[in-house]
This record gives structure tokens, sequence and C-alpha cells, in this order.
């Protein structure tokens, strides 16, 4: 589980709440036709941007920031060397039976062990990085449309409560109260945006990151146990995936 996201996201609404409590009631901030707008109006309009079957898909995504949890460069590479070492003794063929927990390594390897042509193996494997990108932006851009909508639907519900308050001018007594309803809309968007959306977007563009990172490292990883280049020079090679200030000495 990422820590950081649910870290970050319970202890904003933890200060927001705080504050709430330290000036009257919560219930003051409940108002049920501002949360129907923002919350329910959002997703209706996010909707029409987007096929059914992909704004559901979205919210699978959105799990990728609070439990996804990518393997580390560093193992992917002492994994690739483990590999090709065992590939110059034995030949192709000795990878297989191999324990590879990392389900893209797998299939690579499995597409060496089979014979298939360098070529087709890299486009094959190149071809299934690019369409994971293409999903991954597509939740991430989900979650950019809530961002975008949810404050624009609070300003909505805003000017419905200013009107129907303006229409009630006769009890000055109803204005204060009504005016307080009116701005909850444009608070619960505000906090739909900053607090939700867009931070759960800009994570998932994080953890695409590191993936299409690992992926094009193990696409290195197989290319060079094809072309059988020495186990020494591919550390080297896939270290230059690293900060520089992981990367080491090669022994």
């Amino acid at each position: 589980m990422d820590i950081a996201t649910l870290i970050g996201l319970l202890g904003a609404l933890g200060i927001v709440t705080m504050a709430i409590l330290q000036g009257g009631s919560i219930m003051l901030f409940i108002n049920p036709p501002s949360i129907l707008i923002v919350f329910v109006g959002s997703i209706f309009v996010v909707l029409m941007k987007f096929p059914l079957s992909t704004f559901l898909g979205a919210f699978k995504v959105a799990m990728k920031a609070f439990l996804f949890k990518a393997d580390k460069p560093e193992d992917l590479i002492e994994l690739g060397i483990d590999l090709a070492t065992t590939a110059r003794k034995e030949g192709i063929l000795g990878l297989e039976g191999k324990e590879i927990a990392n389900p893209f390594l797998k299939k690579g390897v499995a597409l060496c062990v089979d014979g298939h042509d360098p070529d087709l193996v890299k486009r094959m494997l190149s071809k299934e990085i690019n369409l994971t990108i293409e999903r991954h932006e597509t939740g991430q851009n989900i979650f950019k449309a809530l961002g975008d909508v949810g404050p624009a639907m609070g300003m909505i519900g805003t000017l419905i409560g200013l009107v129907q308050m303006l229409a009630n001018m006769e009890d000055p007594k109803t204005i204060g109260p009504a005016m307080a309803v009116a701005l909850l809309t444009t608070l619960y968007g505000a906090m739909l945006a900053t607090m939700i959306s867009l931070p759960i977007a800009d994570k998932l563009e994080l953890r695409s990151n590191e993936e299409k990172l690992n992926k094009s490292l193990i696409l290195e990883t197989i290319t060079a146990i094809q072309e059988g280049i020495n186990p020494k020079v591919m550390e080297d090679l896939l270290k230059t995936y690293l900060p520089e200030g992981k990367r080491g000495t090669s022994e």
C-alpha cells in the first residue's frame, strides 16, 4: 500500500474537519442538495466525456494510487543480469523454468525461450508498453476531468443558491443561512478537485512513469539477452535507467 497517498488524503480531510469544528458544528457544512450538485453532478458531466466502460474502469485504475507497488529498478537489473549470465552459460533454453515474479519480464523470457525473432519480441513488448501507458493516461484524464468539473459545478450550485436567496429577500433572517448554503457548493467543488481528484491524477501519472521505466528496462534486458551481450556490459547499460547516485560501479 502507498502510505503517502493514504496519509495525505486523511491528513487533508482531518485538517479541514478540525478547522470546521473550531468554528461550530460540522452539521453546518453538510447540505444534501449541494452534495448532489457537486459530487453526483460532476460524475454525470465527466461521464459525458468518456465511454461508460472506460469511466467505470477508472476507479479500478485509481486503486493504483493506494495499492500499487512497483518493482525496484535495482532488483530488476539484478535479476536481468542473473538471467543474462544463465543464458550465456546454458543458452536461451536455460531460462526455461526460471522463477520470475514480474509478469512482463516473465512474458519476455517466455518469448525468448520459444525462439521468436528478436525484432518480433521487441515489437510485441513495445506494443504492450504503449497500450499500458494509454490505459493509464485515460484513467488520469478522468480524474483530471473531475478536477476541472468539480469547481465549475460548485459555482453552478452557488449561483442556484444565490438566485433562490435573492428571490426571498423579504425576510432578512433567511439571507445569512441561504448565503452559507450557496457557498457550500463552492467549498465542495474546491475540495473535490484539490483534495481528491487532482492529487489522485498526479499520483497515477507518477505510477505510470514508474511502470514505463521498469518495462523499458525489461525490454532492454530481453533485447540484450537475445543479442548475447556480455552481462557486465549489460549491467552498465541497464544502470543508465537509474539516477546517477544509485548506479554505483560494476565489479
